[in-house]
C-alpha cells in the first residue's frame, strides 16, 4: 500500500557526525514509511533520530536537551551500549535502541514505527539486564519509599482504586481515616504530576497501568 506524504512519520535525524547523517539520510529517504524534516522549519517531528558510536556523558546531556526541548519520542542507534546506559536513555525518552550493527534500512523503519506507536524495541540481549535493573529499582530504591514504577505511593494508588469504584470524597476520606481536604489533595497531586484532567482519567490511567 502506497503511503502519502502525510502518513509518512517525521523523523529529526541527529547524527553525531556528518557522514553518518548523510549515510542515514540517504537510507532512510527512500523508506516510504518515513519522512525526514528540516530541524530549522516549522514541521514537528514525532520520532527523533540519535546516532552515535558510545553513550558517554556527552551523549546524555543531548539526550535530556531533546528530552526538554521537544515532544518527540526518541531513538537512539549506537555501536556501544550496556544495561546501565540503557536505562539512562530511557529516562530521557529513548525507548527505541539499536545497536550500529542491526542498523539496516528495515530495522530502523520498523524502530521508528514501533516507537512513534508508543511502543518500545531493546537489543534482545539487553532486554533481561533491564529487567532485572527495574526489579532491582522497584525493590531497593522505590519499595522502600512507598513508590512503584509509575511514581504513584500506595495510598495514591488506594484512593485511586476507591474512586474507581464510584465512592466520592467523603466516603474515601471516612474509609481511610483522612480528611477530605487530604483526599482532594492526594487526587490533585496525582493528577498534576501526571497532567491527567479529571477524576475520570486518572482512573483510565491507572485502569491501564494495571494499578487497579
Amino acid at each position: 500500500m502506497n503511503q502519502t506524504t502525510a502518513d509518512r512519520i517525521p523523523v529529526d535525524l541527529r547524527a553525531q557526525d556528518p557522514i553518518s547523517q548523510a549515510g542515514v539520510a540517504s537510507h532512510l529517504r527512500t523508506r516510504p514509511e518515513v519522512r525526514l524534516i528540516d530541524r530549522d522549519g516549522t514541521e514537528t517531528a514525532q520520532v527523533v533520530l540519535v546516532v552515535v558510536d558510545a553513550v558517554d556523558d556527552t551523549v546524555l546531556r543531548i539526550l535530556r536537551q531533546i528530552q526538554r526541548t521537544s515532544a518527540a519520542r526518541g531513538v537512539l542507534v549506537t555501536t556501544h551500549i550496556d544495561e546501565q546506559q540503557l536505562m539512562s536513555a530511557a529516562e530521557c525518552g529513548f525507548v527505541g535502541v539499536v545497536r550500529r550493527s542491526e542498523a539496516t534500512p528495515e530495522r530502523l523503519v520498523q524502530v521508528i514505527g514501533a516507537v512513534a506507536r508508543g511502543e518500545g524495541h531493546v537489543p534482545a540481549d539487553l532486554l533481561g539486564s533491564l529487567l532485572e535493573q527495574v526489579g532491582k529499582l522497584q525493590g531497593e530504591v522505590l519499595g522502600p519509599r512507598g513508590l512503584n514504577l509509575t511514581g504513584l505511593s500506595a495510598r495514591e494508588v488506594e484512593v485511586l482504586r476507591l474512586v474507581a469504584e464510584g465512592y466520592d470524597t467523603a466516603d474515601i476520606a471516612l474509609k481511610l481515616s483522612y480528611s477530605e481536604r487530604t483526599i482532594k489533595n492526594v487526587l490533585h497531586a496525582v493528577m498534576a504530576r501526571l497532567n491527567l484532567r479529571n477524576r475520570s482519567h486518572a482512573v483510565a490511567y491507572a485502569l491501564r497501568q494495571g494499578l487497579i
